[in-house]
């Protein structure tokens, strides 16, 4: 690593010579196509195709965070319902991108001190969701676990995380998750070793897996579970037994998607404020144009972005540099929820053949954004960020 380190950080400087020209930033064996902003002080000091439309990858999530933010307040907590009716246990999702397993196992523990000590059935409404198909235009459809389908009641990011030992034996890979019967049946036949695999080729992985890690939490807390796992709504007149609300703010589910860039969650916020501007239930039409509608009451002009999913893995997506760089103007209030990179707050964003960079840089405490979108087949995403920070370093603000 130290070795490709080196190798990278000698290409580097060797392109720091200026050109004869000397017009350019980033030369033309770094930079083949795409865009780049940098401010310093409120004004441009670099700037290449400010104007067209890229594809932006995971820097998407900022638009996505920011809509999130403002439509439904950083302190927003996510809601999961639960009802009695003739001794069955309903469940009522609304959307929750953390409804990880310790969020589930304290859900378990505050049903049993309600009293809760026998259910029949577990019965499992996403209905809050009505997803008019699988996935957005352009996204992943992949059994990897970054292309999990999105859905109101979904635990685990919609994935499980199994070992398989030399016998064949399966089991989970976290402490916190109980080995299920999902997890044997998904994991039979597969090479020894640590597997994450997505469960939403099929919906009914999804729902067996939210309701096994439920009924098996219950268990742990003295419930007994008398019946089986199933769909359905919460009927009339089902007696309500506790509102959980995440024990995560918005803000720290924002700092989480962009930390991990983490799609499922992404997707969750666009359809979730997509809800919150239109009713219930939530839709991809909904999500995006919510967002749609947002972007451009924050003042960014018509067509220099285009709507498909909160994400960014489609291509679908565009944005000019200048709008994105617009965004993080804006986004300067909720800054400290992207990722530190050696002084500097950026997101990443990959795809093949697009490499970006999307923060800001800080001069002694003054945040200045900077937007870097390569669309390109040549990955020289860190080489150019270096570039264009030496070149903000040196330059004087007027």
């Amino acid at each position: 690593m130290i070795f490709r380190f080196t190798l990278s950080l000698w290409f580097c400087l060797l392109t720091l010579f200026p050109s004869p020209s000397g017009a350019e930033v980033l030369p033309a064996s770094i930079f083949e196509d795409g865009g780049y902003l940098v401010t310093k002080g409120g004004q441009i000091v670099a700037a290449r195709n400010p104007e067209r439309l890229l594809v932006p990858a995971s820097t998407w999530k900022i638009a996505t965070g920011l809509l999130a933010l403002e439509r439904l307040g950083p302190d927003y907590r996510f809601a999961t319902h639960f009802h009695l009716a003739q001794g069955d246990l309903f469940i009522r999702g609304f959307g929750d991108p953390l409804l990880v397993s310790e969020e589930v196992a304290l859900i378990a523990a505050r049903l049993s001190g309600l009293g809760v000590k026998e259910i029949g059935d577990i019965v499992l409404d996403d209905t809050f969701f009505q997803l008019e198909r699988e996935r957005p235009a352009g996204a992943g459809v992949s059994r990897r676990s970054y292309d999990a389908a999105n859905g109101a009641l979904v635990v685990n990011f919609n994935t499980i995380n199994i070992t398989v030992d030399q016998q064949g034996g399966v089991g989970s890979a976290e402490e916190q998750t109980p080995t299920l019967p999902v997890m044997r049946a998904k994991g039979r036949g597969m090479p020894p070793g640590t597997h994450r695999i997505n469960l939403s080729q099929q919906r009914r992985y999804s729902q067996e897996y939210c309701g096994e890690l439920f009924a098996e939490m219950l268990r742990r807390q003295g419930v007994r579970v008398n019946g089986t796992i199933r769909a359905g709504a919460v009927p009339a007149g089902a007696q309500p037994v506790y509102r959980h609300l995440s024990t995560r703010p918005l803000s720290e589910t924002v700092a989480a998607m962009l930390l991990y860039s983490n799609n499922f969650i992404a997707n969750q916020l666009l359809l979730a404020s997509g809800a919150a501007t239109f009713g219930e239930p939530a839709t991809w039409d909904k999500g995006r144009e919510s967002l749609r509608l947002h972007l451009e009451k924050l003042g960014l002009k018509e067509g220099s972005f285009m709507v498909e999913e909160g994400s960014g893995l489609s291509r679908e997506n565009r944005i000019t540099p200048s709008a994105l760089l617009r965004l993080l103007e804006l986004f300067r209030p909720y800054a400290q929820l992207l990722p530190a990179d050696q002084g500097r707050l950026l997101k990443s964003g990959t795809l093949t053949g697009v490499y970006a960079y999307a923060g800001y840089f800080n001069n002694g405490g003054t945040l200045d954004p900077f937007v870097l979108i390569l669309n390109q087949s040549a990955n020289r995403r860190d080489c150019a960020l270096e570039l264009l920070e030496r070149h903000y370093r040196q330059t004087q603000a007027h």
